[in-house]
């Protein structure tokens, strides 16, 4: 067997049929960049901000620092997730064995072409799909690709698809499919397709952000055709440069109908949330997840890698009677050279106990055997171990007997004391005595029952599914609360069929891939909210589907690439972290939008009314900024990060707009109030100053309800900021800044009476909507 020459290797390169792939990032840099910069209100503010610049005050243009920080965040934060994604790659071998010109040769899989001749070795991953020429004693394990964790024999004329295992045995297969033709790079190409995750949060954000763009324009173009028509727009305006103030009043309001912060105030959360979880060793690859997780009804769990560490242990032996080299035997078949994982999970419990290895039979899957002669304390006895179904097919007791063990969901092997060393192809049953029946399971993950029991007194449904037999799924269930009864998948032909076990049972054993999707998608009509974990090829497909894909970081690249959340260090116990972060940040965020959207009620109810009494805007941007960054922005970041463990209440957007807008309208009331008097008792920039001292009371309420129930940070917050909005009135150079030459006069009484009447309509306000679920406590 020569395999393919340098010739034909050229020929195949220069044809394109290699194994390279253009491996994409989920999301393009240019995408984006384009996403988080290029969105209809940084348009707007823009243009503002344009205008101020070239016509106005740049003080007036402090409002575009929002602009710029929510951009740069969301950038920064996606781009973190597209470089993790970049890094992984579903293929793990660095290396490839290959025949060319009669020689064994190593190569990157990338350097693999069509027909080329691969060489299959024990440890190997197969990384292009090929068809086995010859083998011996071949087997491979395609856990990550179908589920199925036990090993199979695969002979001349077999396939063998790229993302297998070889498990024992060598052979020569020559290359069928490469580059994204082959089997693991179509799964590969598929999940890491992007989409976004469901986020109600994100929802409930851009249907305020739409209807706030349908109202924009109309109101922009009422508030300009307003000053037209109070001839502010007129050629003398021109003419003593009066045309610039009111050019700023339009912009102070448009500036005040935007809620420049809300999107900022969303990203921060979930990206301070992700910083800490990545702190504890979990991954958040797209944002919203940190959200999702709080709504997830229903968990389902991978048993291979997820629920169990994937290990080989050892549980006991059932002796058929006293053998005093038994234990000798077995230490020696644990340490052989040979040994796979199921004889090397022996090692703990076998200890060496001084024996050595005399001639010895390696376990090859066409004698389902190995054996060996066990030289202690100058005797020789030999033994075998191996399926119980061929080393006992001589002793129909002792087999039924295993066969018992494997009925409820062990793996079982079976050690024989025999007169001398078998041939490697004939063993003796008559000279077959049966010692023990060892009984073997799968490590569980020793923090999977407490998991799973929170998640239950959370009203989190979980299911177990796996590729595995389904008793043997439900006997290693057993003991972690989440069922007795297991169905075989297999038998579910359509949806109703799956419905149907869906409601009546939690463990489902020999689901395929396309299985585990259909179940995801069923639960999704059926209205719940979905996660699935998971560590395989098998399962990257689901994962994608649901609306939380958690992976574990010892998973494949496929796993890893497609989910929301990556358990780096394989811990499950994780998730009630991630379930916390989750909490936090819906609750957070959803009480202090509230404050976002107030002021938006506010700035739309001010550009609707001045325009109507063709009066003067009655604030500079940057009043407008004094008040929103003291009573919404400063406030909102440091509540928006609290800790906060209230449960998921579904129905954010509908809370929003009920709290929001009645507040906002108060606030519009008493802010227009004072302006109609103060406007007829005092100068215009006086007016202006009284007016913000109303707005910002008023407003300064709406942020201390919903501090409630107050602790001494919150208490302090608020001090901290009275005490600087009192500096920005009093302090000469700040009142400056601001426009605030607030006298200590008479009409000064006007605003600060309109702020109390605000308060108090605020503050009763509060205690209704409390009564009506409106409002949530913080627990």
């Amino acid at each position: 067997m020569r395999g393919l020459s340098q010739t034909e290797v050229a020929e195949r390169v220069a044809r394109g049929e290699t194994n390279a792939t253009k491996r994409t990032t989920s999301r393009p840099l240019w995408h984006i960049i384009r996403d988080n910069v290029f969105t209809l209100f940084n348009g707007i503010l823009t243009v503002c901000f344009v205008a101020i610049a070239l016509f106005g005050d740049l003080r007036d243009g402090l409002f575009y620092l929002v602009v710029v920080a929510n951009s740069l965040i969301g950038i920064v934060q996606e781009l973190r997730a597209k470089l993790a994604l970049d890094r992984l790659a579903l293929l793990a071998s660095p290396i490839v064995a290959v025949l060319r010109d009669g020689e064994v040769v190593l190569v990157h899989p990338d350097d693999l072409v069509l027909g080329d001749t691969v060489v299959l070795r024990s440890g190997d991953q197969v990384v292009a799909d090929a068809l086995v020429l010859d083998a011996v004693d071949l087997t491979v394990n395609e856990s990550l690709l179908t589920g199925e964790s036990e090993p199979i024999i695969r002979g001349s004329g077999d396939t063998v698809l790229s993302g297998a295992l070889v498990s024992s045995g060598t052979g020569h297969a020559v290359v069928t499919a490469v580059g994204a033709a082959s089997y693991a790079n179509r799964l590969t190409a598929e999940i890491r397709r992007h989409s976004l995750a469901r986020s109600e949060l994100r929802t409930a954000t851009n249907r305020i952000l739409v209807y706030i763009s349908w109202l924009l324009g109309p109101i922009v173009l009422v508030a300009v055709g307003s000053q037209f028509l109070a001839g502010r727009f007129d050629v003398q305006s021109f003419i003593d440069g009066r045309w610039r103030e009111t050019l700023i009043g339009i912009v102070a309001s448009v500036v005040g109908m935007i809620p420049e912060g809300l999107v900022l105030l969303i990203s921060l959360a979930f990206g301070v949330a992700a910083i800490r979880l990545a702190r504890q060793r979990v991954l958040i690859q797209e944002l919203a997840a940190v959200e999702i997780l709080a709504r997830v009804d229903v968990l389902c769990l991978d048993k291979t890698g997820t629920l169990t560490s994937g290990d080989v242990a050892y549980l006991r032996a059932d002796s058929f009677g006293s053998d005093d080299h038994m234990e000798a035997a077995l230490s020696l078949f644990a340490r052989v050279d040979e040994a796979n994982a199921t004889a090397r999970s022996l090692t703990e419990s076998f200890p060496e106990m001084g024996a050595r290895v005399g001639q010895r039979l390696p376990f090859a899957s066409s004698r389902a055997f190995s054996a060996l002669e066990c030289i202690s304390n100058g005797e020789q006895t030999a033994w075998v171990l191996g399926a119980p179904e061929r080393v006992l097919a001589g002793h129909p007791d002792a087999a039924a007997h295993a066969a018992r063990h494997a009925a409820v969901g062990h793996r079982t092997l079976a050690l024989a004391r025999v007169a001398s060393l078998p041939d490697p192809d004939d063993l003796d049953l008559g000279s077959v005595v049966p010692v023990a029946v060892l009984l073997f399971g799968e490590t569980i993950r020793p923090d999977a029952a407490a998991t799973l029991t929170f998640f239950a007194e959370q009203g989190v449904r979980c299911l177990i599914i796996s590729g595995d037999n389904p008793v043997t799924v439900a006997a290693l269930a057993e003991g972690l609360g989440v069922g007795e009864t297991s169905i075989d998948a297999s038998t579910l032909s359509n949806d109703a069929d799956l419905r149907a076990a869906l409601e009546a049972h939690s463990i489902f054993g020999r689901v395929s891939p396309d299985q585990k999707r259909a179940i995801v998608r069923v639960l999704q009509e059926d209205g719940h909210t979905v996660a699935m974990t998971g560590d395989g090829v098998n399962d990257a497909m689901a994962i994608k589907d649901a609306d939380l894909g958690i992976a574990m970081g010892s998973g494949t690249s496929a796993s890893k690439a497609v989910a929301r959340v990556v358990l780096l260090n394989n811990e499950f116990a994780q998730l009630p972290s991630v379930l916390a972060y989750g909490r936090q940040v819906i609750a957070n965020v959803e009480r202090v939008a509230s404050l976002f959207l107030a002021k938006t009620v506010y700035g739309i109810s001010f550009a609707i009314v001045f325009a109507l009494l063709l009066w003067q805007f009655p604030f500079l941007p940057r009043q407008l900024t004094l008040v929103s960054t003291l009573t919404i922005g400063i406030p909102a970041f440091f509540l928006a990060l609290a800790p906060n463990r209230r449960i998921y209440h579904p129905g954010i957007l509908g809370r929003l707009l009920r709290y929001a807008a009645p507040t906002g309208l108060i606030a519009a009331t008493v802010t227009i109030g004072a302006y109609a008097l103060a406007r007829t008792v005092t100068d215009p920039d006086q007016a202006r100053a009284i007016t913000t001292i109303g707005l910002w009371i008023t407003a300064f309420w709406v942020l201390s309800v919903l501090t409630r129930p107050l602790d001494g940070w919150r208490a302090l917050l608020l001090a901290s900021m009275l005490a600087i909005f009192l500096f920005a009135v009093s302090v000469p150079f700040a009142r400056d800044f601001f426009a605030m030459p607030l006298r200590v006069e008479p009409p000064l009484a006007i605003g600060v009476v309109a702020g109390a009447l605000g308060a108090v309509a605020i503050e009763l306000f509060y205690r209704n909507a409390r009564r009506r679920g409106l409002i949530y406590d913080r627990v």
